[in-house]
């Protein structure tokens, strides 16, 4: 009976002893855990996933042109891809919320005019649904430069059409933010509200925004003012002497920006896409300004001999124009399909507006067209493939850099310069 109970101690003793060691191990796996780092969800998802890039969509996406077939309109084909490849357009591009849509949206709300069919129009407002809420609370990113601003356009054209007063509201935060934001000393907007770094692609990005606001909304007199002060002292800047065109960007701070030059603080060349938003937005502004404006006729000179310069550089032999515009006797130098969609653009409109004679102009929108749409193919899916674009260009430091940029198929920005560029030329009717 003794030995039961002596070996009955031992195996309690042992059994306690187990118990504790367990306890201090869960107790140290707790005070390591406890000593690790916590990171929100949002910390999380930024480290798991990476940057992505322009998406060439579903991969299923499917439409019934056929490859190696005419295309009767390269518009209408072009925004049927976009809204095939992307269902969810927020999934398109780097980020939900981006330049790129609002771009695009134009292009959109040209094929909505033109053809009267009611798809275009609610492929926007699909989209600009996931960011304005019932309340006409913005929840975009943050309206921290121009970029982030531009898709602000979509959200007061969507109020023109429909008088829901949320995208008034919504609108109205994004105007706003001009009472504020940063400026050069002479009054041009910063690009992003931290470096005093002044793009040519900026303009278009927030003055597209004031000028259909000042239509649609109001407080007219400040839009067009503040639109027609910042593409005058842009050009003021940026202008390459007496050529008419104009360089990509500025600086206040050169000596802290490594493609700036140290006197004048202007970037080196004259890059077709960045101009081309610049030209857009110049097209746009008379479209709207009233002739008796302070600045009217200041614009129109800009515009006129942008138009002049535009002609004179011209590739005589495709009818584009090259990445560094004028440049087209350099080497590595090549056509840009993005620049090719806006100027084309920007002279057919100014045709339009009666800014210029037709007949000065019209065989340069003809040469452009056709060269424009060679960089657009049928692929196997029935779906338009743009070729020959860059993706998101930045500032470059110099000429080499710009023009050996890599290449890619439904570039971003080059699909939206050939929606504009083919729709105001055809003038699509619905099918």
């Amino acid at each position: 009976m003794k030995k039961i109970q002596y070996f009955n101690k031992i195996a309690l003793s042992a059994i306690s002893f187990v118990v504790l060691l367990m306890g201090a191990t869960t107790v140290e796996a707790q005070v390591k855990e406890a000593a690790k780092p916590t990171v929100s969800a949002d910390s999380a998802a930024k480290v798991a996933k990476p940057r992505r890039g322009t998406s060439q969509g579903l991969p299923d996406a499917r439409l019934n042109y056929a490859p190696g077939k005419p295309v009767k309109y390269w518009s209408i084909a072009t925004a049927e891809s976009v809204m095939a490849r992307y269902p969810d357009y927020r999934e398109a591009y780097w980020k939900p919320w981006s330049y790129v849509q609002g771009y695009m949206f134009y292009g959109f709300e040209m094929m909505y005019k033109y053809t009267g069919d009611k798809k275009y129009l609610d492929f926007i407002k699909k989209y600009i649904d996931n960011f304005v809420d019932e309340q006409g609370n913005y929840h975009g990113d943050k309206l921290a430069n121009l970029d982030n601003i531009m898709t602000g356009s979509s959200i007061v054209d969507l109020y023109g059409y429909t008088h829901d007063e949320r995208y008034k509201k919504a609108a109205e935060q994004f105007r706003s933010v001009f009472d504020t934001y940063p400026r050069s000393a002479d009054g041009q907007f910063w690009h992003g509200n931290s470096t005093p770094n002044m793009w040519i692609d900026g303009v278009f990005m927030g003055q597209m925004f004031l000028i259909r606001y000042g239509k649609i909304i109001g407080d007219t007199k400040y839009c067009y003012d503040e639109a027609a002060k910042q593409i005058t002292v842009c050009a003021k800047h940026l202008q390459k002497g007496q050529s008419g065109l104009y360089l990509h960007a500025w600086t206040e701070k050169p000596e802290k920006t490594n493609w700036a030059d140290p006197q004048t603080g202007r970037s080196s060349e004259v890059w077709s896409e960045g101009m081309g938003w610049f030209a857009l937005v110049t097209a746009e502004l008379l479209a709207e300004l009233p002739k008796d404006h302070p600045k009217y006729t200041e614009v129109l000179d800009i515009y006129t001999r942008l138009a002049a310069g535009l002609k004179r550089t011209q590739d005589p032999k495709t009818g584009g124009w090259f990445m560094i515009v004028d440049k087209g006797d350099q080497p590595g130098n090549w056509i840009d399909p993005s620049g090719t969609g806006m100027f084309t653009y920007f002279i057919q409109r100014g045709i339009d507006l009666g800014l210029i004679k037709k007949s000065e102009y019209d065989q340069v929108v003809a040469k452009g067209y056709k060269s424009l749409i060679s960089f657009g193919q049928i692929n196997d899916h029935g779906l338009v493939d743009v070729i020959g674009g860059g993706d998101g260009i930045s500032i470059k430091k110099d000429y080499a850099t710009y023009v050996s940029y890599k290449k890619m198929t439904n570039a971003k920005e080059t699909v939206g310069g050939f929606l504009w560029g083919t729709a105001i030329v055809e003038k699509p009717k619905k099918q």
